[in-house]
């Protein structure tokens, strides 16, 4: 076996090497939880979980600390501190690394382990909870408490439904049933419900147990087909239902000394198709033992009487058994390791009740049978059901003797074995004790001691023995009430506690054994002890002192000379049997030998013990000295006080011999205890009645003290209103003279004030009379300013307007430059356009030219057949409509032109006298400051109209002309020259661009219009506009001479005559 100790540590190797568990008990390995040096000695688990694969738990101790072991990866991590105990853990949701864990302050906290932050916080119960049990599919789980059971939807963790029941019946457990959604309430009064998780309908309800039966179910399994389940409590009876039917088809008896069932649990095969038949039962002794429900065998068992089980978990996949240990340590078991080898079976283990799915009635419910080997009943006629019976090889006598021992050993080869080695082996001392007692257990006597409840002479035993461990003083208070229920000396015995504290603390686990040890302890080893009661047992005293002065008198001699009794170095030993002065392993080595021999050996051991520690005590003088020593531990062999008490039970005469005066050991009765009145009972009746009259006289006493204190607080709470009243008066008189005083205070105050105010006032007149004087000048100096402002803005307005009337100047020059280069652009334009026309004009000469050639060649073609043909008249009549046409059409083109030029003549006029009458209104509004420069100006806009009329007079009689000399050039010339002349004209006239010439006029005629010049400054511009109007002549004079040169010179160059290229000329120049 490995054994693991966490520690402080956060992580780590779970086993070091790779573990061998041995068959019989198949543990792999031990888990502790050492703290640290401010801490108790170990933390104690308290809860387990597995996961869903079964290879990985989760385990947390009292103090909050989580652990996950992974049993594959042979690792453990302290995945969370809650800082309070778990009550709860369940580590199979739907998220396969998050658990729940219920703690102290009823709340649930959902975690993760691979983050290790908080996931979510539920709460809701008001009590602790101690089960939660998760659907197969991670997405509901059930958390129960004694008063409710909660539904909680673990996607959104929202509580679903709660489960609210009277106080009177409260809730065992509610669990969801492995892959299904029935959900299983089983309550205190024995009633299980059936429910569907979706819509929470009740499907069915068990019927109620037979009669017969007083088991009240605490604890449940179910296989993982969900057919059967198994039920136990405070019995040693599991009942099996099965959930199919919900009958009650058998139950199964445990032996007698399994007097309740702590936990069950089936354990998960892979191949039983979830018919689970091997049944785990933990019994309160601390062992979980593994039977077959079908055969009821015991297979195998975990656990022993001295290190025990408080609680277990199987993994589900079977290979695990996690069992957390009395001593809060961890223990792992290996479930394939156990089942290798079956161990054989002690006596009597399990008892099996036939199969009830078939039996009529309830007479004939169960059929005893004791562990043994397993036979086949015979048939019956009238019922095919079969009962498999255990038949015991004992005598009926010896069933419930559990603790005898096995065949071929006994008292004396104990003996034999304890003289040898000192000591009975640790692992069966506790067996080998019951076995040498005796002990009866009986339940029931025991049970009716314990349901009398806690004896008034240890209410209180708290305040005198304040025990560190409260399981500790609980279980020591029990078996003190115990005792003196059993006989009433005891609960007027003092040392009691003394003598029992150390069989309490061995035999914590097992209470019943605990009691029946002491009784066995005070019937046989204690004989005569009490028959001086209320004083120390002189008579056995006596025997000591008659022993010490045999077999040591200097050591007596040296008792009488210091004055040391008997019941200084004697009783201390008696009472605390050895346990102030010995280890825990010295005082069970001593008791080994005690239990094995005759009472007398427990005096002897005391002689013994005086006689061994003789060099020390006749150092010691005075009696503090003596009462340390006997009340303190000594370094010393027990080992030589043992072999030195049984050298006394050889060498003392018999005279004087303790044996001679005990008798012999006598064990308990079996099923009711013997009567113990081997002490003066008219002194115990005596002092119980005492004390009953002293409790009653104090419950009076106390009764009129506390009635006295009642009056004593009321007289003093009256008291103490008269004086708060008395107080309350004097406050309010003082309050009255203070607040009087104040009023004083404050007319005075009032009359200073208002003298102040007075005061006040004629300062705020004056000062007023003088921000009325300093505001008079400060406005009649902003009217001032205002003024100067207002000249300095006139002056600024001047200037501004002289700037920006040099600004329009120098935008003008701009602008008129700008002109300039328009012109010369324009000119350079008109020359490459008259460049184009010029040659175009030549082309169209030419091939005029040899159309007109071509032309007269066929008229003379045509003349020629026409007089051959004699069709001269019709040919005449030909060409006169020919010229007839062209004269209209001539016409049409000569009046277009003239509409074409009136037209632009009254734009022209339209545009200067707009240009009139804007410059009228402005020269109206500037008249009184510019009389001469209005007349200047008229005078120039005048002169400027007449010289913008003499050009388009000139064109138009220039334009009329060249019709008229046209018109007589085609009247005298020959008509058969006349259509050809007129086709010409039509050529030239369609491709000469009449529209850009007249653009181009417009634009002449408008140079010196310049409609954005402010009137106010054209008196300065009237020099430089006569100067571009005269270069504007000049240059539209060059112009002119240069077409008509170009006229020229192609007239010369293609022999027309002069009238009719003079007029086309005149065309080109317009």
């Amino acid at each position: 076996m490995q054994k693991t100790d966490v520690g402080n540590k956060e992580s780590g190797k779970i086993w070091l090497r790779k573990p061998c568990p041995a068959t019989r008990d198949g543990l792999i390995v031990n888990i502790v939880h050492t703290a640290a040096e401010y801490q108790p000695k170990s933390l104690r688990f308290l809860n387990v979980a597995f996961d869903s694969t079964g290879d990985a738990f989760i385990a947390g101790d009292h103090q909050g600390n989580i652990y996950v072991f992974d049993l594959n990866g042979n690792r453990f991590t302290l995945v969370q501190r809650t800082n309070q105990a778990s009550t709860a853990l369940a580590f199979n949701l739907h998220r396969k690394s998050e658990f729940l864990v219920a703690l102290a302050d009823y709340s649930i906290k959902c975690f993760d382990t691979v983050t290790k932050e908080l996931v979510s916080w539920m709460s809701g119960h008001e009590s602790s909870i101690f089960s939660i049990s998760v659907h197969a599919s991670g997405r509901y789980a059930i958390t129960t408490s004694s008063d409710t059971a909660q539904l909680w939807d673990l996607d959104t963790f929202q509580r679903k439904r709660k489960l609210n029941i009277s106080q009177s019946v409260g809730i065992q457990k509610v669990f969801f049933l492995p892959f299904s959604n029935i959900i299983l309430s089983c309550f205190k009064d024995n009633s299980i419900f059936a429910w569907e998780c979706d819509t929470l309908v009740c499907k069915y309800q068990f019927p109620p147990p037979p009669a017969g039966s007083d088991l009240k179910y605490k604890v449940f399994a179910v296989t993982r087909d969900g057919r059967i389940l198994a039920a136990g409590g405070k019995s040693n009876h599991i009942h099996l239902w099965c959930l199919e039917t919900q009958q009650l088809f058998r139950i199964i008896q445990l032996p007698t000394k399994i007097r309740s069932i702590r936990y069950i649990e089936f354990i998960p095969d892979s191949f039983d198709a979830g018919s689970n038949q091997i049944l785990g039962v933990l019994g309160q002794d601390g062992i979980m033992r593994f039977i077959n429900i079908q055969n009821c065998k015991l297979l195998f068992d975990i656990g022993t009487l001295d290190e025990g089980i408080s609680t277990s978990l199987i993994s589900p996949n079977g290979r695990y058994i996690t069992s957390i240990m009395e001593n809060g340590s961890l223990n792992v078991y290996s479930v394939q390791v156990l089942t290798q080898e079956i161990n054989k079976p002690p006596p009597p283990l399990v008892k099996v009740i036939e199969d009830l799915s078939k039996k009529t009635g309830p007479g004939q419910l169960k059929v005893r049978v004791i562990g043994g080997k397993v036979q086949r009943p015979r048939k019956a006629k009238d019922c095919k059901t079969t009962t498999r019976i255990l038949r015991n090889m004992m005598d009926t006598d010896l069933e419930n003797k559990e603790n005898d021992l096995p065949e071929g050993l006994c008292k004396k080869s104990l003996q034999t074995l304890l003289r040898g080695y000192g000591e009975y082996p640790t692992k069966y001392r506790m067996f080998i004790w019951r076995s040498l007692l005796q002990l009866p257990e009986n339940y029931s006597a025991f049970n009716s001691l314990l349901d009398k409840g806690t004896h008034c002479a240890f209410l209180n035993i708290h305040e005198k023995y304040p025990i560190k461990s409260r399981k500790l003083l609980r279980i020591l208070q029990r078996t003190m009430s115990a005792l003196a229920h059993w006989s009433a000396i005891f609960g007027d015995t003092p040392y009691l506690p003394l003598l029992a504290f150390p069989f309490v603390k061995l035999f914590q686990n097992n209470q019943l054994v605990c009691f029946e040890v002491i009784a066995t302890l005070i019937i046989n080893w204690c004989q005569h002890w009490f028959e001086y009661f209320p004083n120390p047992p002189i008579n056995i005293l006596s025997i000591i002192e008659n022993l010490l002065a045999h077999h040591d008198k200097e050591l007596l001699q040296h008792y009488l000379n210091c004055g040391i009794t008997a019941q200084l170095y004697a009783w201390p030993l008696l009472e605390t049997v050895f346990s102030e002065v010995l280890t825990r392993e010295e005082w069970l080595k001593v008791f080994d030998n005690v239990f094995s021999n005759h009472p007398s050996f427990l005096l002897m051991i005391v002689v013994a013990y005086n006689i061994c520690c003789k060099a020390p005590l006749l150092n010691c003088n005075h009696k503090d000295d003596f009462e340390y020593f006997f009340h303190h531990r000594n370094n010393m062999d027990i080992s030589v006080v043992i072999q030195e008490a049984y050298r006394l039970m050889l060498c003392t005469p018999a005279d004087i011999h303790p044996e001679t005066m005990l008798d012999d050991f006598i064990p308990l009765t079996k099923s009711q205890y013997p009567v113990f009145n081997k002490y003066p009972k008219f002194i115990v009746d005596y002092q119980t009645q005492e004390l009953e009259r002293i409790r009653n006289d104090e419950l009076e006493y106390l009764k009129e003290r506390q009635a006295v204190h009642e009056v004593e607080a009321e007289i003093m709470r009256q008291k103490d209103e008269d004086q708060v009243w008395y107080q309350k008066q004097k406050l309010l008189r003082e309050a009255e003279d203070k607040r009087r005083d104040i009023l004083l205070e404050e007319e005075k105050k009032l009359v200073e004030q208002r003298d102040r105010l007075v005061a006040v006032k004629r300062d705020l007149k004056l000062k007023e009379i003088q921000l009325l004087n300093a505001s008079r000048k400060r406005f009649l100096q902003n009217q001032l300013d205002q003024r100067e402002m207002e000249l300095r803005r006139l002056d600024d307005e001047i200037e501004r307007k002289v700037s920006l009337r040099g600004e329009e100047v120098a935008t003008t020059a701009k602008e008129v430059g700008l002109q300039k280069l328009e012109i010369e652009t324009q000119r350079r334009f008109l020359e490459q356009q008259l460049a184009k026309n010029e040659k175009i004009a030549s082309q169209e000469m030419k091939k005029g030219l040899n159309n007109y050639r071509r032309k007269v060649d066929l008229e003379e073609r045509r003349f020629h057949k026409a007089v051959e043909r004699d069709e001269c008249h019709s040919l005449k009549t030909y060409k006169f409509v020919e010229e007839t046409l062209a004269n209209a059409e001539q016409a049409c083109i000569d009046t277009d032109w003239q509409i074409q030029v009136l037209l632009k003549r009254k734009f022209d006029e339209a545009e200067r006298k707009e240009h009139y009458e804007e410059m009228a209104r402005l020269l109206r509004n500037n008249r009184a400051r510019e009389l001469d420069t209005l007349s200047a100006l008229k005078g120039l806009e005048i002169k400027k109209g007449k010289e913008d009329e003499y050009p388009l007079q000139t064109s138009h009689s220039i334009a009329a002309s060249c019709n008229r000399e046209r018109r007589e050039y085609i009247d005298t010339e020959d008509p058969s020259h006349q259509d050809d002349r007129f086709e010409r004209l039509q050529e030239i006239k369609a491709k000469s661009p009449l529209k850009p010439v007249s653009s181009a006029i417009l634009s002449e005629g408008h140079l010196n219009y310049i409609p954005r010049i402010d009137l106010e400054t054209h008196f300065f511009l009237d020099r430089k506009r006569e100067e571009l109007e005269k270069k504007e002549h000049e240059l539209m004079s060059e112009i002119r001479n240069l077409r008509h040169k170009h006229a020229q010179q192609a007239r010369q160059r293609y022999h027309i005559p002069s009238s009719h290229h003079r007029c086309d000329t005149d065309l080109l120049i317009t």
